[in-house]
Formats: C-alpha cells, sequence, structure tokens
C-alpha cells in the first residue's frame, strides 16, 4: 500500500481579495519582528496561507509588499500630525503643546498599532531605501510643527539651537513610552495602561513647559 502524503491546507487562490489583506497582515507583523531583509516570500505565504505566486501577483515581489506596507503606517502616522495640529488650531502655544502630546499619547499609547512602532523601529536599525520616504512625509512635517510651538514658547528663531534641544527632551519623554524592545527596557515604569494616558498626558505637558520658560528665562 503506497505511503499517504499528509493533507495540506489548499492555497488560497491568488486573486482572493481576503488574500491580499492577510498577506498585508502577516507581513507587517514579519517585517517589524525581523526586518525587511531577515523575511522571505516563503516565510510570508506560508503564514498568510497563500500561494508563493500571491506576493508577486499582488505586489510585483516583496518589495513592493513592504511598501504598502510602509505606505498603510504613514498615513496613519500621518493622520496623528494632522490630527494634532487641528486640536491645536488657532490656540496659543502653550495650549497647542498640549494638544501635541494628548494627541500623540491617545493615539499611541497603550500601543494600538503597536506592528507600527516594531516596524519604525526595524527600518532605522537596518534601513532601507524607504526611510527617506518615513522622514520626508512623517518625520519632517511633525518635527517641524512641534519645533514651531517650541520656538514660539521661547519667544525665537524655528533654528535657534535651544528649539533642538528642547524638541529632543520632550521627543524623549513620548518616545520611551512606546511599546518597542528598546523603549520597553529603559522605561523605570511599568507600560502605560489606558486608564494612565491622562495623567501621563499632564505630567509630559507640565513637565515639558516648565523647562521650556525655564530655558526661555537663562
Amino acid at each position: 500500500m503506497p505511503h499517504r502524503r499528509p493533507r495540506a491546507h489548499p492555497p488560497v487562490a491568488v486573486d482572493d481579495g481576503e488574500t491580499r489583506q492577510r498577506l498585508v497582515n502577516v507581513a507587517a507583523k514579519l517585517f517589524g519582528a525581523r526586518g525587511f531583509s531577515k523575511v522571505t516570500v516563503r516565510d510570508i505565504c506560508q503564514q498568510a496561507r497563500a500561494n508563493v505566486a500571491a506576493v508577486n501577483y499582488h505586489f510585483d515581489g516583496k518589495a513592493g509588499l513592504y511598501h504598502e506596507i510602509l505606505q498603510s503606517a504613514i498615513r496613519v502616522m500621518q493622520g496623528t500630525t494632522e490630527a494634532a495640529k487641528e486640536a491645536g488650531k488657532d490656540r496659543p502655544p502653550s495650549e497647542q503643546f498640549e494638544a501635541y502630546v494628548r494627541i500623540f499619547l491617545e493615539r499611541v499609547v497603550p500601543a494600538r498599532e503597536s506592528w507600527i512602532h516594531q516596524l519604525m523601529m526595524r527600518e532605522i536599525a537596518d534601513p532601507t531605501p524607504a526611510l527617506e520616504m518615513v522622514f520626508e512625509q512623517v518625520l519632517r512635517p511633525r518635527i517641524t510643527y512641534l519645533a514651531s510651538i517650541i520656538a514660539r514658547l521661547l519667544n525665537c528663531a524655528d533654528n535657534d539651537p535651544r528649539v533642538g534641544r528642547c524638541l529632543m527632551s520632550v521627543n524623549a519623554q513620548m518616545l520611551v513610552l512606546l511599546d518597542t524592545p528598546i523603549a520597553n527596557r529603559f522605561r523605570a515604569t511599568p507600560p502605560v495602561q489606558t486608564d494612565d494616558v491622562p495623567g501621563m498626558i499632564r505630567h509630559i505637558t507640565c513637565f515639558s513647559l516648565a523647562g521650556i520658560r525655564a530655558i526661555a528665562a537663562t
């Protein structure tokens, strides 16, 4: 009697829209965990229960899939920046600052989109050509906006060295709250939960504004 091979799960058709979304979901987690270079098309398709041709069919290869995922992450991050700008529109700089901190923390702590943070950390640690796209479309506009608020608090030009130093200090307080391996090791307190967010917003806002005003007075 011939040996029977174990039954395998049949691959999903490459033109199935659900397959496309599964590929995106699986690849986002794998790229965030390992980085672009250490993830293969076979890894992605195997976990997504898709034919190995599916990545080429839907995205023209692994690079196309990675670009699709980065664009999705960029849209989410751009939405956070735009929400912060809208919340602070026509308000004095101290209130704009509070709105920026509040929107950022409400959207990213606790991590509703932790795959984005992990993906960005991997991209920074092992950059691909897409890093420039992330910087130009997300980081530069966000930094420029926050720097303009700090400059008005300091009553100085945006390119004053004190602006950059204050910007660094403010960002450090918020980035350490993200759900990333590095942040989790450096953070002295347990991960921030939803109930902790209002108190953390008040702390970072008060601490930062006091520091910026002290810098302005010296």
